[in-house]
């Protein structure tokens, strides 16, 4: 950590030289202590975990499957350090003095550090970067491949997980494959067998979601990455929705490269995104991006990330995220959204006319899930969910629903909405 960032750290906790550190946000009875709430009834625990977010309580937001909604703790963070660096701009010299004024040339040791606790890598392997579509571009455009070479994919793949490896197959000649899924996918070993049987002896790259952003299907990615280094073909996963929503373990996963969303279910700021990249496979991939560490071999996390000017607001917001998720437990997290995904599904099914698109699966689902109501369009499914109870999921085309559960709804929340469901289905 360098001494700009200890300059900040030091210096926001000593309130008596900062004239904002008891601004109305800052300390307020919202930043609850986590740790002193573990030992309530569970869902007495989490009624209090959900007083630390700022939503309406007559509101119910579940749509984190496209962006979570900050915690105060997380909030706060991040409006304290840019109006820090503000107030303090004048005392930095660029020799290592004052606040951090831009985040593009840090290593951030220690925050690559919490992001490798939290999926199992060393955090040189890390690169922090804007969201899981750029690290998706680093890897489609920084690896070195040939033409004729053979990428495989899935037709469920998010754009920003798909579109840089299709822009290097038409510019150098590469073979770009789609493997077609079952919709729903309740069985993983089908789709085990879809992906290997497409491999060739071309095949050089397996670029596929670990978790499916339209359908919600967590993918059995451990055994198509098993038999891919059995064959030497490179595992590229799309984690966007993954961390938060599920455990991570990218050592046990056994890929040779993950990249995620963390703006999403670990409810970091907008613009928190990164890129793991196996170390004996790092140095075979270029800097697409190059700044003055593009050629630093000794800490390739840092090389690949480097993007010039940027807000270390982010990374401060980042750092409270993660510190709000361990306060919480990592496995109490994940286990509160599959038990809310689960809850909401088992209702889903009760409901007639309506259609599950997603998995259910007990291998295969988490917090996100995907219905229709045939005979509805999506839009006016969620417009009437949000008019008739405040409760916004996200439609997804013309038909379908995304409804994502998080720790910060509830059961009566999930209730209220299959309410208004069944009477929508009802009507067809």
């Amino acid at each position: 950590m360098s001494s700009r960032r200890k300059f900040l750290t030091t210096s926001l906790l000593t309130t008596a030289s900062i004239p904002f550190a008891t601004h109305a946000l800052s300390k307020t009875k919202k930043e609850l202590n986590i740790k002193g709430l573990s030992n309530l009834p569970e869902e007495d625990f989490w009624n209090q975990v959900r007083a630390m977010f700022p939503i309406p309580k007559d509101e119910a937001y579940f749509n984190t499957g496209t962006l979570g909604v900050l915690s105060y703790p997380v909030m706060n963070a991040v409006v304290d350090a840019i109006r820090f660096n503000a107030e303090n701009a004048a005392r930095t010299d660029y020799k290592g003095e004052g606040p951090l004024l831009l985040s593009g040339y840090e290593s951030f040791e220690e925050t690559r550090k919490q992001v490798g606790n939290l999926i199992n890598a060393d955090y040189k392997e890390i690169s922090l970067v804007q969201n899981a579509t750029v690290g998706m571009n680093f890897l489609a455009h920084g690896l070195e491949l040939n033409s004729g070479d053979e990428i495989i994919q899935t037709d469920q793949e998010h754009g920003g997980g798909s579109s840089g490896w299709k822009l290097v197959a038409k510019r150098f000649g590469l073979n770009y494959k789609e493997v077609k899924m079952p919709v729903p996918a309740n069985d993983p070993q089908e789709i085990i067998d879809r992906i290997t049987k497409a491999i060739t002896p071309k095949t050089r790259v397996i670029a596929i979601p670990a978790l499916v952003s339209v359908y919600g299907v967590v993918m059995p990615v451990k055994e198509i990455c098993a038999e891919a280094k059995k064959r030497g073909i490179l595992t590229v996963l799309d984690g966007a929705q993954n961390v938060g929503q599920v455990p991570v373990d990218v050592k046990a996963i056994g890929c040779d490269a993950y990249f995620s969303s963390l703006h999403k279910w670990l409810l970091a700021p907008a613009g928190s995104g990164i890129l793991f990249i196996k170390s004996d496979l790092q140095p075979k991939v270029w800097a697409t991006l190059a700044s003055y560490n593009w050629e630093n071999e000794e800490d390739h996390g840092f090389r690949l990330q480097q993007y010039g000017t940027g807000l270390p607001a982010i990374v401060t917001g980042l750092d409270a995220a993660i510190k709000f998720h361990n306060d919480i437990g990592s496995q109490r997290w994940t286990d509160r959204v599959k038990t809310l995904g689960d809850y909401l599904r088992s209702g889903l099914q009760k409901i007639p006319n309506l259609t599950i698109h997603s998995s259910v699966h007990p291998d295969m689902c988490a917090g996100l899930t995907t219905y229709e109501i045939p005979g509805v369009s999506g839009p006016d499914v969620q417009k009437e969910l949000w008019t008739k109870g405040k409760l916004q999921p996200r439609s997804v085309g013309k038909k379908m629903v995304r409804h994502s559960t998080h720790i910060y709804n509830s059961k009566e929340q999930i209730d209220s909405a299959l309410t208004i469901l069944n009477d929508i289905a009802k009507r067809v």
